[in-house]
This record gives structure tokens, sequence and C-alpha cells, in this order.
């Protein structure tokens, strides 16, 4: 994925403010972008609401995750990445997020990892039939 500094500091933001607690929130992206320079080009970030305010596990309301997905659509953008926070853990995905990633194909897994109590670790990853691929995080061309 190519994200900004500007829109990853502000995923990490989001993580680090509640760091007892799994975040998450959505990522738009230009459509077909991945196509121009071998990575989506994320344009906005959209903070979305934990329902289960755990540190072990995420969940975003199906009808805010709905709503989300509309307001990207109708911004003219796609679904590009879903991202949460790992409080107690390595910024990879559990298999509850694997399991989770089979209705999501094509969309990146953008994690926080929090359990180093340094600087947060960012890992995105594409989750196809239960495979993880890591995919690189970068700055967009200009």
């Amino acid at each position: 994925m190519n994200i900004s500094t500007e829109l990853l500091d502000e995923v990490i933001a989001h993580a680090l403010g509640d760091p007892r607690n799994e975040v998450c929130g959505v990522i738009a992206v230009e459509p077909d972008s991945s196509q121009d320079d071998g990575g989506a080009r994320a344009v906005r970030v959209y903070r979305a609401t934990n329902v289960h305010a755990s540190p072990l596990k995420f969940e975003i309301d199906p009808q805010e995750l709905l709503e989300l997905w509309n307001v990207i659509e109708l911004e003219g953008n796609e679904l590009g990445a879903i991202y949460h926070s790992h409080v107690r853990s390595e910024p990879y995905p559990s298999q509850t997020d694997i399991n989770f990633a089979a209705n999501w194909p094509g969309v990146e897994w953008l994690i926080i990892g929090l359990a180093s109590g340094e600087q947060p670790l960012v890992r995105s990853y594409l989750i196809e039939g239960g495979e993880v691929q890591e995919v690189a995080i970068a700055e967009p061309a200009m």
C-alpha cells in the first residue's frame, strides 16, 4: 500500500489513543491505483468503533462498516484496507484475523503492534484463502 506519512500517523495516533484496547478502522484508496505503480494509493482514513472494547479482539459493527463503505464509494474511492491494533502481540494476523479476512478478498490488513512499548510497528498483509502474505507499505511517489 502506498500511504502518506500523514495518513499513517493518523492510524498510529488512533492506536496510541487507546493502547489498552484494539482499535480499528478502514482506509480508502483511489480506484485502480494498485495498477499504477504496484500498490494501492491511500487517500483517507476512517476511524471505527471496536464494539468489543477489548485488548484481545476487534469488530466493527456491520451497520457502521456498511455506512463507511458507502461514504468511501460516494467519494469515488474503494475500500483498500481494514486496520486494527494488537496491544499484546506483534503486528501479525492472528487466526481470528485470518478467519475474518475470508470475507474480504483483495483488502489489505494493516496491523499496528503496540507490544514493544516503544515505537509502534506497522505491517500490512494480504490474506487470501487462509494464506498470509506481507505487502510493502510505502510513501506514494510524487
